[in-house]
């Protein structure tokens, strides 16, 4: 008897797919049809008539680029005819991994270009594509630190939904240190270990006593929510002018690479924040998948007990990192005030850390795939802010809920199943 003749034959029939895996299949091309469908019967129906003018420079800068003025309803049109012609693909050719993320990416694409040409359409003022870059990328650092912190938390096997308390006592920290100092490189410090403070109650907690790591990070984040308010409103709002009045950094722009159209003012033209994330990503990236720590990290949350026997020690691993990569959630926390408005504020967080747990997910607990899902949410937050200076007919409160809407509709029907780490929430308890 051969080896074919011992195996026995697997039915690639659609029918004889678990329900879920059927439901799977056909979801994200569901969710193609629709946003065509939106795009041509809302959009381009409904669009004024005229055109919509993209601009690609700011004023003053020293290189200019053309503007683009586009036909509002008819780009509208084919941007709907070409999510409907990627939904028919999509559901009946095999598309690999790659080849649906593009196509994800294409069609989410296609919305948002028909959406601004109807808001656009017909206004004198023109759409500055510059400004919606900058305000994503910065909309998006406290998102992207926290997604990288939740990757490498989940990578050495655990959950680490305690990200919005990190924010949240970083904010808190960095402004009240350099309110107090004066001095801001003092208050980033204090923020990331105000970060690092958090993650070491969850390391403790989760990987000493083994609580449930999913119930202990909301109770992490519910306790440092309780404390930062208390003391707001006990110290903070009483003496603000000397506990919650920290400068802020200044943007820094690189000298020729900021003078570089487009690009130039997004990536080289920010403050230091922007550039601490590009380390962090760049060393998080290079660190799980090029080094040895990243290796042994990597197998710590996948199988425990076999990187045991080859000698990795994994608890005080799993505690080295989580503590490690609180850092990087503390400095995230320490943007909202000393890198953004100013000023501490109860909540001011708002649940990105929740948002962040999300991109990691939505990237597959890669890196750059949690990067790009957060500057998702941060393009979406900075797009509603644009809109409504653009008098569009949507209600504010659901031009506010749009970052939120599109995370829920991008992890429900577009993502599809995604594995973490075998180990991720498991406790290890050393034979």
């Amino acid at each position: 008897m051969t080896l074919a003749d011992r195996v026995p034959p697997v039915d690639l029939d659609l029918a004889a797919l678990p329900p879920s895996s059927a439901f799977r299949r056909w979801l994200a091309p569901a969710m193609f049809a629709v946003f065509g469908l939106v795009d041509i019967f809302v959009l381009g129906l409904y669009a004024h008539h005229g055109d919509a003018t993209f601009a690609f420079s700011q004023p003053f800068a020293k290189v200019t680029v053309p503007n683009l003025t586009l036909p509002a309803a008819v780009t509208c049109y084919v941007c709907g005819a070409l999510s409907l012609a990627m939904a028919a693909l999509r559901a009946f050719l095999p598309f690999g991994v790659t080849l649906r993320r593009v196509t994800i990416g294409v069609v989410i694409f296609l919305l948002v270009l028909a959406l601004l040409c109807w808001a656009d359409a017909g206004l004198a003022t023109s759409f500055n594509v510059v400004n919606q870059l900058q305000g994503t990328f910065n909309d998006s650092i406290p998102i992207m630190l926290g997604a990288l912190t939740g990757v490498v938390c989940s990578r050495s096997g655990v959950i680490n939904v305690g990200i919005e308390g990190q924010l949240l006592l970083g904010a808190f920290t960095a402004a009240i240190v350099s309110s107090v100092t004066g001095s801001l490189w003092l208050g980033l410090v204090c923020g990331a270990l105000a970060g690092s403070l958090v993650a070491m109650l969850l390391a403790i907690f989760a990987i000493g006593y083994r609580v449930d790591q999913v119930v202990l990070g909301v109770v992490l984040n519910t306790l440092i929510l309780g404390i930062t308010g208390y003391l707001y409103d006990g110290l903070m709002v009483p003496y603000g002018n000397t506990l919650n009045s920290p400068p802020t950094f200044s943007a820094v722009r690189i000298p020729l690479l900021g003078d570089i159209p487009i690009i130039g003012p997004v990536f080289f033209d920010a403050t230091i924040f922007l550039y601490i994330t590009y380390i962090a990503l760049a060393g998080v990236q290079v660190g799980l998948f090029s080094t040895r720590w990243g290796l042994r990290t990597r197998a710590i949350g996948e199988h425990p007990s076999a990187a045991d026997t080859v000698g990795i020690p994994v608890i005080a691993m799993r505690y080295r990192n989580v503590i490690a990569a609180g850092l990087i959630a503390g400095i995230g926390g320490a943007f909202f005030t000393i890198g953004s408005v100013g000023s501490f504020s109860a909540d001011m967080t708002s649940g990105e850390g929740y948002i962040a747990l999300a991109a990691m997910i939505f990237g597959r607990y890669t890196p750059f795939g949690a990067i790009g899902a957060a500057l998702l949410f941060g393009f979406t937050t900075q797009l509603q802010s644009i809109l409504s200076t653009l008098n569009t007919p949507i209600q504010s409160n659901l031009l506010l809920m749009a970052p939120y809407i599109v995370t829920i509709v991008v992890l429900a029907g577009l993502v599809g199943k995604v594995r973490g780490p075998r180990a991720e929430g498991i406790p290890y308890v050393k034979a």
